[in-house]
């Protein structure tokens, strides 16, 4: 009797103490299931946005953008020998400084955000009317004719002052405008000497624009290459595209870093797709505290998408359309900043000096990240400006970039964090694009 109870005794044990080793599996079998769901999801979600981008895009060259029907054959040349060249970027990529380095290239007329009137005066309008005006805009100004600026301008009279970045501006602050600068001598403008050239009639400036044989023109208001495709099919433009990316993550952290001032571009850039739920949704967030935050993430995932559909517009394009693109990752150009000075220029019809590459070098070699001024163009520690995103943004954050972004980074070449703890010791990779 007594052994029979014992042996109930001992089987209730057993049962009981496998009972207990069961539940954690249990729970953690159904965890992991939920995980690879999501990882299912995620990647059906990203295999659908390609091909839902690869079909737009193979439909846009073969009905819209082909040239002399349906051969794509290349437009005639330009009449004169004129480099027109577009600096295509988005906020916080570094746009600053690639602008900055044709800049200070004596044989190049630069302009610094003309587009920022159109934006100013159109906000908060039509994303795709304000796309559309931003292509006239360029077309007239690659052309130097900038009375289109009179559109913009109200009651103040067009002058050199008007343009945007005038005050760094080495054309309007160099002879015959002004003698606050040496238009031949390598350095940054001092703001102060140039605010104080004589404002100069608009004309005057078209004038000399017309006697540089590279025109560049850096904006971040193009949201999606597609706008800029009919200026490069006009052969009186010519135009040449370089597209600046940066690793999203460090993108992130920098628009987070500059937030209250990118409130009003971030609702811009989300107004381009306000026919997706998804989109509207981000357009209202819910946490009144974190508003400027909501908007910037919400841009910042708009942007990889089109950061995507701009490398597969390219991929499938002609290949006279191929040879006036050019792609430049951030990183490089600030960690190579004389190898990459060489392509750009030579990209560009340019030639390089040392003056030139010593000044790449020293505006990627100063002290710190950046200034309490995020748009102000100066010297920075190119390493900490690159790597900084790893100590500001939370794991959460982080996660949530390479999750929206995480083609646009496979495509570029950038690591996810959780592949690897230290930077690379090489970004001067190849970069290797995939046809999705």
């Amino acid at each position: 009797m007594k052994r029979r109870i014992q042996k109930k005794y001992l089987i209730l044990i057993l049962a009981y103490t496998g009972l207990l080793l069961l539940i954690p599996y249990v729970f953690d079998f159904g965890e992991r299931s939920i995980q690879r769901a999501k990882h299912g999801l995620q990647q059906q979600q990203q295999q659908s946005r390609c091909s839902d981008l690869k079909n737009a895009v193979e439909l846009l060259w073969e009905h819209g953008y082909k040239v002399d029907g349906a051969n794509g054959t290349e437009p005639p040349g330009p009449g004169a020998p004129r480099t027109h060249i577009y600096l295509h970027a988005t906020w916080r990529t570094g746009s600053s400084f690639l602008g900055e380095l044709f800049n200070q290239h004596p044989d190049v007329f630069y302009l610094y955000e003309p587009m920022w009137h159109i934006w100013q005066a159109l906000y908060p309008g039509d994303a795709g009317s304000l796309q559309g005006a931003v292509r006239d805009m360029l077309s007239a100004l690659f052309r130097c004719d900038f009375s289109v600026l009179k559109l913009y301008a109200g009651s103040q009279n067009l002058t050199t002052a008007f343009i945007f970045g005038w005050k760094m501006n080495k054309v309007v602050c160099s002879e015959p405008l002004c003698d606050a600068h040496q238009r031949h001598r390598v350095g940054l403008v001092q703001e102060d000497r140039c605010a104080k050239c004589p404002k100069r009639d608009i004309r005057e400036l078209e004038r000399e624009c017309k006697k540089y044989p590279v025109v560049v023109i850096k904006g971040v208001r193009v949201l999606d290459l597609s706008t800029l495709v009919p200026l490069m099919k006009d052969p009186a433009i010519n135009l040449h595209i370089v597209q600046l990316f940066r690793d999203p993550r460090a993108v992130h952290n920098s628009r987070l870093k500059s937030k209250q001032a990118l409130v009003k571009e971030s609702i811009q850039v989300l107004r381009s797709k306000k026919h997706s739920d998804k989109y509207k949704r981000l357009l209202v967030p819910n946490n009144r505290m974190n508003r400027a935050e909501s908007y910037v993430s919400g841009a910042m995932e708009l942007i990889c998408d089109n950061w995507l559909g701009d490398m597969m517009l390219v991929t499938n394009a002609p290949p006279w359309v191929r040879r006036r693109y050019q792609r430049v990752r951030y990183e490089d150009l600030v960690l190579h900043p004389a190898e990459e000075l060489q392509k750009l220029y030579r990209f560009s019809n340019l030639s390089t000096s040392p003056e030139l590459e010593s000044f790449a070098l020293n505006m990627t070699h100063g002290r710190g990240y950046s200034s309490d001024r995020p748009f102000l163009i100066s010297s920075r520690d190119a390493k900490e400006a690159i790597y900084a995103w790893r100590e500001r943004l939370s794991v959460e954050q982080i996660n949530q970039v390479e999750a929206y972004c995480s083609e646009v980074m496979r495509q570029l070449g950038y690591p996810k964090h959780g592949f690897s703890e230290q930077p690379p010791s090489d970004w001067s990779e190849p970069i290797k694009f995939y046809v999705l």
